[in-house]
């Protein structure tokens, strides 16, 4: 893993937690929804102030009502702050059980590609396909996490040089660039 530093919730205490810890990173990409992106990116964060740290056998095992406190308490951890941990502690439970509590076993438990890999994040409660092919995107353009044939399981969030999702947020421009490409999307659906 690369120890680039990340830039994506725009707050130096948040960004370094997502980018020392890989369950406090797959959980803002799990908040990111419905929400600002660097909203989302802050909740890990939110949650390891209130719990005197972030750890994930800690939340897998945290008494739910408990834990959805924490995630309403405001400034809540997403818009939808009690639902939303909910969805953090099932994750924390689902890598628990299927990978021994280290996420990064997702991407390097029995040298898989990039496909296997975006099966792994498809597989994870909270995940659909835009959002494991974006996390994909996230490990391989940030993270140093190119296995093979990443670019291609990831499809377009996977291209060099765009700026479409969080995986190519590295700092206030580029999360402007990626706003910016939103919105004319959204502009386009609307009239298609």
């Amino acid at each position: 893993m690369v120890s680039r530093k990340l830039c994506l919730a725009q707050d130096p205490e948040a960004d370094k937690l997502l980018s020392t810890d890989n369950f406090a990173l797959l959980t803002g990409m799990l908040l990111d929804q419905q929400f600002p992106m660097e909203h989302a990116f802050r909740g890990p964060q939110k949650l390891a102030d209130r719990m005197g740290g972030f750890d994930i056998r800690r939340i897998a095992e945290a008494d739910p009502e408990e834990f959805e406190e924490l995630g309403a308490t405001p400034p809540a951890i997403h818009r939808y702050g009690r639902s939303m941990a909910r969805r953090v502690q099932d994750l924390a439970r689902f890598v628990v059980e299927n990978y021994d509590g280290k996420v990064e076993n997702l991407w390097t438990e029995g040298d898989p590609d990039g496909k296997e890999v975006l099966k792994r994040l498809k597989a994870l409660p909270g995940f659909g396909d835009q959002k494991a092919r974006i996390f994909l995107a996230l490990l391989g353009k940030q993270r140093g996490v190119q296995l093979a044939g990443w670019r291609e399981a990831a499809g377009a969030y996977g291209d060099e040089g765009s700026h479409r999702s969080v995986a190519d947020v590295t700092d206030a421009e580029s999360l402007s660039q990626v706003r910016e490409f939103k919105k004319q999307a959204k502009a386009a659906a609307k009239k298609g």
